[in-house]
């Protein structure tokens, strides 16, 4: 009986002490509170691998997964206004970016956070990157859009789940995604690869796929559930916007490493960085920036936000060339440095609100891009015309806002520490940051490896022509390289271009460097396919549809134009010379403004135009999208006060697209089927250059190829003269054509 009575004594003293080991003071100071609250998330585990690698390739996997999709809505969108130039109602797709609305109910996000929640997420995002090979364009951006609601799903259910070590594996997966993707595409010269072929698309499914059960069968850690907010941030408006904004200006400028480039380029001789191998750089600057995101306090310094990332942005904005190019580095430094920070404090706000917000700021953000150059086909467009200034100053101080206010959940620091992890021989915990940083350094030698395989491939141009003085040349509108039916069209417009044999090409609606056409590099991808020399004429912010051209011959110097445009659409036109064995030849091009909306745009370009040939002394070729038919009012202005000669003026059916010339012989023409690669077909002309004082031109009409030189024939690979429209889905000589050109009649 005594000794019951002293055991129970020992007990209440024992309770007695635990309850004041417990007892909390009055006044706990912030680093007291975060002190007890990281030791509230301890627990012992023990058996903990000694490294993260394996988790973080899975999530890579799945955040390459991500970004594929993420990235391919907006132009699958997109391909329906552009066909209609006008507002298609299909932009309602994008309403998908607002899927976390679902997880209002609690019993809903609760679900999703599961185990098998986020098994059946992952599975339909990667099902959805099949959409590449659906049968019909509309199913495509059906599958895509479905894809895209389950993703930004996944990224609520795993960025705000209980598990703090999911929270961490799920952010860092989705940065080495992002870094993993652009190292693929620099393989793939631009493009994305899930939608580059089937091959490729087949390839990707199925190592999401394995990456998603690989998530599945790990080990779980029994890690306990964190706390939520008690207190609802202030400031999660402002986070959310920064996160947003940050989102859309690495989709916008670093979506491909190459964009960077396109952004700052100027005409020959001094063209600024050219995407191979300068964008090498931009891509071990984002790396960096990564690596470097562990160094506390570096994303919320004054300095490192405000003066250097803010300041940098809008200098690579307002210069040209190489000194714009030196500050885009440092902005994509800077870009990647913060993504870690801003993502952890997005975590600290309420999930669904924050997240909606963080998606409807960036779904603005990419309309208002897309308005600054659509602005004559869009609602309010005057209001946004060439605007681009005005939105980076948005994104620079919102992005600042979001470092500089709330507090994160430290979960981009994360380390086996926190909850106590401990190796089976005893040693200390291991380092998810210094796993990532491992896995960065095996992409960042993925895409140099790119760069370095790409190289072998380059080579000069050559131009193997049995008369060295003679050209031919190719006017071809790419439709952003995508085909009727709103698939990829590189590499079977490459293999058109190049069956032509043409030796100066322009292509025109050519400037894809922007987020809702892909990112996609067109100039750079036919540079290297076809081993030409290229100008990327006007650059990306200058707010128009691009006019590229390509040359087998080297570009002397080149001049870029931004075509008189007081209502309509900004023009691009490109003044170039070429030296042509030995002859310097000028070449013109440009893409005018759009019928029935333009009419006075399109009557002071025709005078620009006119007079920029017109003061050309040596042998020059037109190749213009003038939108006018042939004795039209802009037509004329271009023949007689341009002091130039249509290669046929007696093809009356034509209407967009012609090529003109003077000082030199024509010998040959040619209309070739768009085959449903564009809206537009191709059109191709044979030249001599003259005889030094010759002015004599071919002046007969020959349709029989048999009676004219087998030199000069055209390639037999587009069939032989054919009188009408052809339609089908193979490309051929059509519309009167293949002509050629004599002095005499044969």
């Amino acid at each position: 009986m005594a000794a019951r009575t002293k055991k129970n004594e020992k007990e209440t003293k024992t309770k007695e002490e635990t309850k004041e080991d417990q007892k909390i003071p009055d006044e706990v100071t912030p680093e007291q509170q975060e002190e007890e609250e990281e030791e509230e998330e301890e627990i012992e585990v023990y058996g903990h691998p000694r490294s993260f690698i394996r988790p973080l390739i899975s999530e890579a996997v799945i955040g390459y997964v991500f970004w594929s999709i993420f990235h391919a809505l907006a132009p699958m969108v997109w391909f329906y206004p552009l066909n209609q130039l006008e507002i298609s109602g299909y932009e309602a797709y994008a309403l998908v970016w607002f899927s976390p609305l679902l997880c209002i109910s609690t019993r809903f996000l609760n679900a999703i956070q599961s185990k098998t929640g986020i098994l059946v997420l992952r599975l339909l995002c990667v099902a959805s990157v099949a959409s590449f090979q659906a049968p019909t364009t509309l199913l495509r951006l059906q599958i895509l859009a479905g894809g895209n609601f389950f993703a930004i799903l996944l990224l609520l259910a795993t960025w705000w789940h209980k598990s703090a070590y999911q929270r961490c594996m799920s952010l860092w997966g989705h940065l080495l995604g992002f870094i993993a993707l652009l190292a693929s595409r620099i393989w793939f010269i631009s493009i994305t690869p899930a939608w580059s072929d089937f091959t490729s698309n087949n390839i990707v499914i199925a190592l999401g796929v394995v990456a998603v059960i690989d998530r599945y069968i790990a080990v779980e850690f029994p890690l306990p559930e964190a706390k939520p907010n008690t207190k609802v941030n202030a400031h999660w408006k402002k986070i959310a916007t920064g996160f947003g904004s940050l989102l859309f200006i690495t989709h916008c400028l670093f979506g491909d490493v190459a964009v960077l480039c396109r952004w700052i380029g100027k005409g020959y001789p001094y063209t600024g960085p050219s995407p191979y191998p300068f964008s090498c750089g931009v891509f071990i600057e984002l790396v960096t920036g990564l690596m470097i995101a562990s160094k506390a306090g570096l994303a919320t310094h004054f300095l490192w936000t405000w003066f250097i990332g803010g300041h940098c942005i809008i200098a690579m904005y307002y210069f040209d060339a190489y000194t714009a190019f030196a500050f885009g580095l440092l902005s994509a430094l800077y870009t990647m440095s913060i993504w870690p920070e801003i993502s952890d404090r997005l975590t600290s706000c309420p999930p669904v609100k924050t997240l909606t917000f963080a998606m409807g700021i960036y779904l603005g953000e990419m309309l208002f891009c897309v308005w600054t150059v659509a602005y004559n086909f869009v609602p309010g467009g005057w209001i946004t015309r060439e605007g681009t200034f005005y939105l980076l100053l948005f994104i620079i101080l919102y992005v600042g806002f979001a470092l500089l206010l709330g507090k994160g959940r430290d979960i981009t620091k994360f380390t086996s520490k926190h909850m106590a992890f401990r190796n089976l021989d005893g040693t200390g915990p291991a380092s998810v940051h210094a796993d990532v940083k491992l896995l960065l350094m095996f992409l960042l030698f993925i895409g140099i490896g790119g760069y370095a395989y790409r190289g072998q491939n380059i080579r000069s141009p050559a131009s193997n022509k049995a008369n060295p003085n003679e050209f031919s040349t190719l006017i071809f509108t790419a439709h952003f390289m995508y085909d009727n039916e709103g698939k990829p069209s590189f590499e079977r417009v490459a293999k058109l271009l190049n069956e032509t044999d043409a030796d100066v090409i322009t292509v025109l609606e050519s400037d894809a460097s922007r987020p809702f056409l892909g990112n996609n590099d067109i100039a750079m991808y036919l540079s290297e396919k076809l081993h030409m020399y290229h100008d990327f004429g006007p650059s990306t912010k200058d707010h128009t549809w691009g006019n590229l051209l390509l040359s087998k011959y080297r570009i002397v110097n080149s001049t870029h134009h931004l075509l008189p445009s007081p209502n309509g659409e900004l023009a691009p036109a490109i003044s170039a010379t070429l030296n042509i064995s030995g002859t310097l030849v000028d070449v013109v091009t440009g893409h005018m403004g759009n019928e029935g909306r333009d009419d006075e745009d399109r009557k002071l370009q025709a005078e620009y135009l006119a007079n920029i040939t017109k003061a050309s002394n040596r042998p020059i070729v037109f190749m213009g999208y003038i939108v006018s038919k042939p004795d039209s009012r802009d037509y004329n202005r271009l023949r007689y006060i341009g002091k130039l000669k249509d290669i046929d003026s007696s093809d009356v059916d034509r209407f967009c697209q012609y090529i003109f010339y003077n000082r030199l012989k024509r010998v040959g023409y040619a209309r070739i089927s768009h085959g449903e690669l564009s809206d537009t077909e191709a059109q191709l002309a044979k030249f001599n250059i003259l005889a030094k004082g010759s002015q004599q031109d071919n002046n007969v009409v020959v349709i029989d190829k048999n009676k004219v030189d087998p030199s000069v024939h055209f390639p037999q690979r587009f069939g032989n003269f054919y009188n009408g429209h052809h339609l089908g889905s193979d490309h051929r000589y059509h519309m009167g054509t293949p002509k050629y050109f004599t002095q005499e009649s044969p």
